[in-house]
């Protein structure tokens, strides 16, 4: 059974920085592009960033661009997001993803996700 399992979130103030975790079981993890997608409420589920199953190749989505990095640790079955500079508009519930194609929208995986609140 595939798990996704999120951590990181929380409350900050705008022009803070979290660092969200999301930790795979029951998949070999190395194979799988990871994703990271939030959804605020009212609002359709947004892409945020992927990353190949290398670390090699990654992509943002423009909201994000410049401020969050997205990386992974093969050897711990994690993948992370680094977010700086947060604003109020970056407030979701911030779910990661995994998929065998790296890709913007369909992943197979998805986790139960981890609240981001930021405050103004």
């Amino acid at each position: 059974q595939v798990q996704l399992q999120e951590s990181g979130g929380g409350l900050v103030q705008a022009g803070g920085s979290l660092r969200l975790s999301c930790t795979a079981s029951g998949l070999s993890f190395s194979s799988y592009a990871m994703g990271w997608f939030r959804q605020a409420p009212g609002k359709e589920r947004e892409f945020v960033s992927t990353i190949n199953w290398s670390g090699t190749r990654t992509y943002y989505g423009d909201s994000v661009k410049g401020r969050f990095t997205i990386a992974r640790d093969n050897a711990k079955n994690t993948v992370f997001l680094q977010m700086n500079s947060l604003k109020p508009e970056d407030t979701a519930l911030y779910y990661c993803a995994a998929d065998p194609i790296q890709q913007v929208a369909s992943y197979r995986y998805f986790g139960q996700g981890t609240q981001v609140t930021v405050s103004s």
